[in-house]
């Protein structure tokens, strides 16, 4: 083998918990001893310093994702100390990214999450599961459904009360949230109170936060199928109505992992639920109004999809080094061939374009692209019932006329 080839299997994963080595098997432990230079959090590299033999060497600080000092030493005996299940949230999956399946040989231990669910008695298979560890805590509010159970892996001794005050102020205030701190060690334990009158202290910052939701009357929760209520979005009348949203996600069909365009994203609402589709999706929502810009940031955030981009400029100059998307859609304000045309180029092959039309404009746009592309054209028209005097009559919305494409 060539100096410069790593050898089979250099890179050793093994799973810790806050028991140490008493937790650990004979062959974690052997390939910890072996181990010419070991990784880990300082908590993880203190657990097993009475017995490593190699090199210790904490992560750094910032923490490297690009995991440079491990790969650099490919081929030698390495070993990486990781929490729990280093597959779950964990250091593995960096690790997997750089490093081949091939070269790696993984012990894990029980995640954080198993350990909840075997001490509270739940089954993983019926809860949600959520990390938090350094990312927004929005990230909980599409699991807040009546009656749901919740495991969060959170990053520190002060998420639990953020978390109480949040489901407070969204009218879950009797949900139970059980703070589970230390599990697997010597100073595991387990407190639990109310959301709306959450008042525990000195809690551990190794925890993990279950929640059994109850919703109050005027609980904000989010329904799981397309077009939620334009009311849970903040707008100024420019967003895509509950209806004629639903018949367009439709449209755009979303698929596992997949990144859309929202041309002219107005409140951000197409972008929004396109992301609550799947943990998985991306949006990026182009909008060329500052306030409207900073409303969509703030939509996406009251939903639980933080991590919606925006981008705030005018179409097409703004689509310029964008990612490829895997779908656009163009709300039906506009009558811009430039902005159409550049979506069209910048579509990926057999990906879709969906645009609406509202004016007369629009209108032809869509037209002459049916003409020259071919796709499907479907006129929407709406009407709702509202007061006339003392009695109910039809008050039709303006058709929308929806044009979409598959690009060959």
């Amino acid at each position: 083998m060539s100096k410069n080839q790593p050898t089979s299997k250099w890179l050793t994963i093994i799973g810790i918990g806050e028991d140490g080595l008493a937790g650990l098997g004979d062959e974690a432990k052997q390939r910890i001893a072996q181990a010419e230079i070991i990784f880990g959090g300082k908590r993880h590299l203190a657990l097993v310093a009475s017995f490593a033999k190699g090199e210790a060497r904490p992560w750094p600080v910032p923490f490297d994702a690009e995991m440079a000092d491990v790969l650099t030493l490919a081929g030698r005996r390495v070993c990486v100390l990781a929490s729990g299940d280093p597959f779950f949230h964990g250091v593995g999956t960096t690790l997997a990214r750089k490093v081949k399946a091939q070269e790696m040989h993984v012990i894990p231990a029980p995640s954080a999450v198993s350990l909840a669910a075997a001490r509270l008695g739940w089954a993983l298979q019926d809860i949600e599961t959520v990390s938090l560890h350094g990312r927004p805590l929005d990230l909980i509010r599409p699991l807040l459904q009546p009656r749901a159970r919740i495991l969060a892996l959170t990053s520190d001794a002060e998420a639990p009360a953020a978390i109480a005050r949040l489901l407070t102020e969204l009218d879950f205030g009797a949900s139970r949230l059980t703070i589970l701190e230390a599990l697997g060690g010597p100073n595991e334990t387990q407190r639990s109170a109310r959301a709306d009158a959450f008042d525990l202290e000195n809690i551990n910052p190794l925890n993990v936060l279950a929640v059994e939701v109850e919703s109050g009357p005027d609980a904000r929760v989010l329904p799981l199928t397309s077009g939620l209520a334009d009311h849970l979005f903040d707008h100024d009348g420019q967003i895509t109505k509950r209806e004629i949203r639903t018949i367009t996600l439709s449209a755009l069909a979303p698929r596992r992992g997949e990144l859309l365009w929202d041309i002219g994203a107005g409140s951000g609402s197409i972008g929004i639920e396109w992301m609550l589709a799947h943990p998985s999706m991306r949006t990026i929502a182009i909008e060329a109004d500052a306030t409207r810009a900073a409303r969509i940031g703030h939509n996406a955030a009251a939903c639980g999809v933080p991590g919606l981009v925006v981008v705030e400029g005018a179409a097409p100059k703004a689509l310029a080094r964008l990612d490829t998307p895997d779908a656009i859609f163009i709300g039906g304000g506009g009558s811009d061939t430039g902005v159409l045309n550049a979506a069209i180029k910048a579509l990926r092959t057999g990906g879709r374009l969906v645009a609406n039309a509202v004016t007369l404009e629009m209108e032809a746009l869509l037209l002459a692209q049916h003409t020259k592309l071919g796709g499907d054209l479907t006129r929407i028209n709406i009407s709702r019932a509202s007061p006339v005097g003392s009695m109910q009559a039809w008050r039709p919305a303006m058709p929308v006329t929806q044009w979409s494409w598959v690009k060959p």
